[in-house]
């Protein structure tokens, strides 16, 4: 699997100014900074990241994910956490903006535990740039140039300040988002689709060979769901357009593909990865669904 940048390894491929070493936990609960966007690299390695990263890109890029490339043009707020690999690509010309790093010890308090992997915009389901228009360009970089302002005072509860405008960025973002109407069908069958979503992303990566899915049905997910089968069937198929034995099938697959081609995990353990309790039985639903067997896939990645 492809290795995780730590804080550490991005200081040290992207210095700030003279900079190449922050102490990973400068705010006494998890590390928080915040930069102007200048001088920005044309092109970061593909992969995984340890922490979260929220950045206004002001030029024209291109973001890299897993299963989908997003275009930016313009003026763009972008979402990267730890469940998402991705990339960026510089499209040349100049480049401005502001970027954040923090961890999720920064943002959690007693009252906002295990909320962070929640929030739409991080979630591996979900859309990750947010496009802007001039009144909203005007307003979040006005907020990261106030965090950047705090950042560098002196005041003596600047780190809780800080906290609380990252939270303010994070909800202005929510609120820029188009709105599905609750009352209607679509917006429920929605709700549903997406808390299915983020139950079964929840489950992966999977990181060792003894971890194991524990959810690999629409039964189990609906259970965990608190709803009918039927209802999280119908609901995922008119938001999808696929049955939820489906998503989840091609989930499982995208994980498979990545353990065959980014570890040396045997076949067996990454069907047990997988939840299935024989290795045949891992190998019939691979092929099944690429049509080629799990150690061919090896051999040609």
């Amino acid at each position: 699997m492809e290795p995780i940048e730590t804080l550490a390894d991005f200081y040290r491929r992207h210095p700030v100014g003279d900079k190449t070493e922050f102490p990973e936990n400068n705010t006494g609960q998890g590390h928080f900074n915040v930069f102007l966007r200048e001088p920005c690299l044309n092109r970061s390695p593909f992969g995984r990241r340890d922490f979260y990263k929220v950045a206004l890109v002001i030029g024209k890029g291109k973001m890299i994910y897993a299963d989908k490339q997003v275009v930016i043009d313009r003026q763009a707020l972008v979402f990267s956490s730890p469940a998402v690999p991705s990339a960026w690509e510089s499209g040349g010309g100049p480049q401005s903006g502001y970027f954040c790093l923090f961890t999720q010890a920064f943002i959690e308090s007693v009252d906002y535990k295990g909320r962070l992997p929640e929030f739409p915009l991080f979630q591996a389901d979900k859309g990750h740039v947010l496009e802007l228009d001039e009144p909203q360009l005007a307003l979040i970089s006005g907020l990261l140039n106030r965090m950047r302002a705090v950042m560098a005072s002196d005041y003596r509860a600047k780190y809780d300040m800080l906290r609380s405008y990252l939270r303010i960025l994070m909800h202005e973002s929510l609120n820029m988002l188009p709105v599905v109407p609750a009352d209607s069908h679509a917006g429920a069958a929605a709700r549903i689709t997406a808390q299915f979503l983020a139950l079964l992303e929840r489950q992966f990566p999977i990181d060792s060979p003894g971890q194991s899915m524990a959810l690999r049905t629409p039964a189990a997910f609906a259970q965990g769901l608190a709803v009918h089968t039927n209802h999280l069937n119908r609901s995922v198929k008119m938001i999808t357009g696929r049955t939820t034995s489906r998503v989840i099938s091609d989930r499982m697959i995208k994980e498979a593909q990545a353990l065959l081609q980014h570890t040396d995990w045997s076949v067996a353990q990454i069907a047990g990865g997988l939840g299935f309790e024989e290795p045949a039985y891992f190998t019939n639903f691979f092929k099944k669904y690429t049509g080629t067997a799990p150690a061919r896939t090896r051999v040609s990645a």
